[in-house]
């Protein structure tokens, strides 16, 4: 089967359209350079009408039951399935990485539609027992209204579900602001929405300068939610934008994640399902495994062993079915690598396999580890967002739990252990919204999903999920 990748327009008001000004953005592959398509760029003009779509739609989807809701996402989720890999083939054009994963993705978000719109139809108020037997007191869920979202470039389809899928689950409609790097997938998941019988106006889909659309969308008294994906400089920003404004705001922000390996764990199995996860999607994964601390008497037996992985893994263009690892999204993601490497290099850490580009074409960078890292170095405070690890050493449990929760990050954590007793002073004592012990466990559709502290709040997985788009208003009467 042959693919096509197309040329992107806005979704507003159920049309897709060019922008108002006609201006467009080219769309690069990243393992080629080619310019392989271009994306609508919303002006003014364009988010003004999404708006008033979005508030227009309001009016009735709020109304529709959740049980029709929920049929109408059932359905977009198995268009989504029927398209896996066409969509696949798009993503991996435009991001990078490997089809499989690309498909993977798809088929996960299809999960996540079907998860949000059973758990649409559970949003339940309460029946408050009254004081005087004449009085009734009940409160009632109701949908916040319509909801800005914002979602970044390393999981085009996978940062756009969720928000789409429990906004439209509790009668929320929606403006999303979709990566302009990687615009082809998400408007394809969101196809799958309108075809499966979204009305005209409940979803819409721009693209565009980013801070320039979220400085418009988020004060604008039409917004009433807004939900963010992202580093946590801009996640400040735009948190600081919705409080002046007194807007509910979503936050899943940067993460810098330790893995903690202790000298009774399963180094074999620690070795293969961390190396695996740090060097998914070129380590530009928001909970992807930084730091590794691991227990003094094991560190140079891990060490060999996820070194021993990293230069096995085959780097290449996503659609070659050999690759393992494709490209970084950008180019301007190399030097920022290059730097901290040598940052790390240069303050006594010692680089054992990677830490350079590979080739001149296309945005290849080899998987890098590096080992003996000192804290000083920015590595070890900054978030990589690529395919490094850093690989250090401790003697006591408190000095690993004291590394783990020193950075004002708490996104995701991971451990090995093979004792329960740590297992549980970790559960309780690692400062994360997300620890996973003894294998990967996050991000599945029902578990929570969300970070603390600089890494954001708010969860965009879990029965929580939904809370953020609902308000609880109070009713009593007497009989």
């Amino acid at each position: 089967m042959t693919h096509s990748y197309p040329d992107v327009q806005l979704l507003i008001n159920g049309n897709w359209q060019k922008a108002r000004s006609g201006k467009t953005i080219p769309v690069l592959d990243p393992a080629t350079d080619e310019q392989i398509g271009t994306v609508a760029w919303a002006g003014k003009e364009d988010l003004d009408l999404a708006l008033e779509a979005a508030a227009e739609a309001f009016k009735s989807w709020s109304r529709v039951s959740a049980y029709e809701r929920c049929k109408i996402m059932r359905k977009a989720a198995d268009l989504l399935r029927e398209r896996a890999d066409s969509i696949g083939w798009m993503m991996t054009r435009e991001q990078g990485k490997p089809l499989a994963q690309a498909k993977m993705e798809v088929m996960g978000a299809a999960d996540t539609i079907d998860w949000f719109a059973e758990e649409g139809r559970r949003a339940y108020g309460q029946v408050i027992p009254p004081r005087t037997p004449d009085v009734i007191q009940m409160t009632m869920k109701v949908p916040v209204g319509v909801v800005a979202a914002f979602t970044p470039w390393n999981f085009p389809i996978n940062q756009v579900v969720r928000k789409l899928s429990a906004a439209l689950t509790t009668g929320c409609t929606i403006i999303v602001k979709a990566p302009e790097e990687t615009p082809a997938s998400p408007a394809e998941l969101i196809r799958c929405f309108v075809e499966a019988g979204v009305p005209a106006g409940v979803v819409n889909l721009v693209y565009g300068v980013p801070a320039e659309i979220s400085e418009y969308l988020i004060p604008h008294p039409i917004v009433r939610k807004v939900t963010f994906t992202g580093s946590t400089p801009v996640g400040k920003q735009l948190a600081a934008l919705a409080g002046q404004h007194m807007k509910r705001a979503t936050m899943e922000l940067g993460g810098h994640a330790p893995v903690i390996i202790t000298g009774d764990a399963d180094i074999k199995k620690a070795v293969s399902v961390m190396s695996a996860s740090k060097f998914r999607n070129a380590g530009q994964v928001c909970v992807s495994p930084t730091r590794f601390l691991v227990e003094q008497n094991v560190a140079d037996e891990f060490l060999d062993g996820f070194t021993t992985a990293a230069k096995a893994i085959r780097v290449g263009n996503g659609l070659d079915p050999e690759t393992e690892m494709g490209p970084l999204a950008n180019e301007r993601r190399i030097p920022a690598l290059e730097a901290l490497i040598a940052d790390a290099t240069e303050r006594g850490g010692r680089l054992t396999t990677g830490g350079n580009r590979i080739g001149n074409q296309g945005n290849f960078f080899e998987p890098t580890v590096l080992s003996d890292v000192p804290t000083s170095a920015r590595i070890m405070n900054e978030e990589p967002f690529g395919p490094v690890a850093v690989i250090n050493r401790f003697s006591e449990l408190d000095e690993a739990i004291a590394e783990a929760n020193r950075l004002p990050f708490g996104l995701a954590a991971y451990a090995f252990t093979g004792s329960d007793k740590t297992a549980t002073r970790l559960g309780l004592e690692i400062e994360s919204g997300m620890l996973t012990i003894n294998h990967l466990g996050l991000a599945l559709p029902e578990v929570p999903f969300g970070g603390i502290k600089d890494s954001g709040y708010g969860t965009e997985g879990g029965s929580e999920a939904i809370e953020a788009y609902l308000e609880t208003r109070f009713v009593t009467r007497t009989a």
